[in-house]
């Protein structure tokens, strides 16, 4: 999913040239966005959206929104606004470390693995439980030693739930 930019050649003549296609260019995502995290070339986590960002989202190219953030959390109809705009919605609602458990990690892996290749932008209020989904999926579903697991937690926003998530990856699932 290339953007384009049209330019004219030294005859005139209309030419199309890719422009950078990296989320981690996108200035639009940077002044959007807060917190924003992009661990990687498909993925970007934020806070909660509005329908502003939501726009933002979508012409930078996302694909699919994962929404973490549980009903009473939610101030409109997210799921409308994102497929309004052309983009695919999942809601695994997280509404703490009691929904940390394996059976919500299964279903965050699923989705995952549905999406992949596609871009991604995964959200709850402020990154820390997409953060800890990705660490403990990275730990208990990947095999991942811990601090690997606890890195790309991080990366993906974990913060405020760390102990948490280092807890429950010493016990083995």
């Amino acid at each position: 999913m290339g953007m384009t930019t049209h330019m004219s050649n030294e005859n005139n003549e209309s030419v199309t040239e890719p422009q950078a296609d990296k989320l981690s260019d996108n200035a639009e995502l940077k002044s959007q966005l807060d917190p924003l995290f992009i661990p990687d070339d498909n993925t970007v986590v934020t806070g909660a959206l509005n329908k502003e960002k939501i726009a933002a989202i979508a012409a930078a190219g996302i694909e699919h929104v994962i929404n973490m953030q549980p009903e009473e959390e939610l101030d409109f109809d997210e799921k409308a606004e994102v497929e309004a705009h052309g983009m695919t919605y999942s809601h695994l609602p997280i509404s703490g470390a009691d929904d940390l458990k394996q059976l919500n990690l299964l279903e965050f892996d699923k989705i995952l693995r549905q999406q992949h290749g596609r871009r991604v932008l995964m959200h709850c209020k402020s990154g820390n439980r997409v953060g800890a989904c990705v660490a403990l999926r990275q730990g208990w579903l990947r095999g991942r030693k811990m601090e690997t697991a606890m890195k790309r937690g991080r990366e993906h926003g974990l913060t405020g739930l760390e102990q948490e998530v280092h807890n429950r990856l010493l016990v083995p699932r």
